[in-house]
């Protein structure tokens, strides 16, 4: 089955559809690892981590592309990337769509804030008219060549328009073609629940940090969300944010040994070189050398030991 194929299976599934927010090769990595078979590629985490820069429109289209491109090469994921608003009119969006395409993702979201947009979740968002995402709906639809592919709506105009309008407009971009449907920043279950009964098509929920409370939309389960009518819920932040505690602990535990001078061996802090490695692939690595290296090649690496028995381990340490 086609990474398009499943991604559009999976949103129409009885079961509420999870997807984590990756943004580069160790989420998706870990993500995959985890046993998810989807993920969602988080805008915001890519400009933080690619470029450093907030969610404001700073990252353009090629280098959100780029960073697809790379995250789509290193797994087996269905992947549904932010697009954020197409990098221009309908026009651009036709080229946007066909170059996620290319770059292997199986599926795009679409919003309709003014450009440069920004996260849903902060103020100071503009919309654009009604009419003119229509259009840009109807040209990304055209310009999937896998008709599989998943073009997702979102619409930001609870802060600027009301529900009303938010209700209006989403059904406006399921008549212009859109698959999955997206209200970002509702402020409370009513209005999710609301939302869901009165779209056409399944309705995605952003569920930001996912273990952490936001002075936007409630802290709701998956189970929750399932229960208002809720199709696809998105966590674009929890990987994000948890790998910057991380880091941040990381730091402050190497500062305690540089204070004292004393060692700090912290495996609750991070995780094995073996299970690192493991993460990343390297399994695969060994199975391509036990494949294709000649013996005088596996010797040269490995001297007497067997690779077979290497391959057991993912971490080949000593072996460089």
């Amino acid at each position: 089955m086609t990474k398009t194929k499943r991604l559009r299976d999976a949103i129409y599934a009885p079961e509420i559809l999870v997807q984590l927010g990756v943004f580069d090769g160790f989420s998706t990595r870990l993500v995959e690892h985890m046993g998810y078979t989807s993920a969602f590629v988080t805008g915001s985490g890519v400009s933080e981590t690619r470029l450093g820069q907030v969610d404001v429109g700073i990252m353009g289209m090629e280098e959100n592309v780029a960073a697809v491109r790379s995250i789509a090469a290193c797994s087996n994921l269905a992947l549904l990337a932010d697009a954020d608003t197409g990098y221009g009119n309908a026009v651009n969006v036709y080229h946007t769509v066909s170059a996620f395409e290319r770059a292997g993702a199986a599926g795009i979201m679409l919003e309709d804030q003014v450009w440069p947009k920004r996260c849903g979740h902060m103020r100071g968002k503009e919309v654009i008219p009604q009419d003119e995402m229509v259009q840009k709906l109807r040209a990304a639809c055209d310009a999937r060549i896998d008709k599989d592919f998943v073009i997702k709506s979102r619409t930001d105009t609870l802060a600027t328009h009301g529900l009303d309008e938010v209700i209006q407009r989403l059904n406006a971009y399921a008549e212009a073609g859109a698959d999955l449907l997206f209200a970002d920043a509702l402020l409370d279950a009513e209005q999710i629940r609301t939302v869901a009964a009165n779209v056409p098509k399944p309705l995605c929920v952003n569920m930001g940090f996912g273990i952490r409370q936001r002075s936007t939309t409630p802290l709701l389960s998956a189970t929750q969300l399932q229960d208002l009518g809720v199709a696809v819920v998105i966590y674009p932040r929890l990987l994000t944010a948890c790998a910057l505690a991380g880091m941040k602990k990381g730091i402050e535990i190497l500062g305690q040994s540089l204070t004292s001078g004393k060692p700090e061996d912290r495996p609750d802090a991070a995780v094995s070189f073996e299970e690192l490695n493991d993460i990343m692939g390297m399994a695969a690595i060994k199975d391509l050398e036990e494949r294709f290296l000649t013996g005088a090649q596996k010797a040269a690496k490995y001297g007497s030991e067997a690779i077979g028995a290497l391959r057991a381990t993912t971490s080949g340490a000593g072996h460089e």
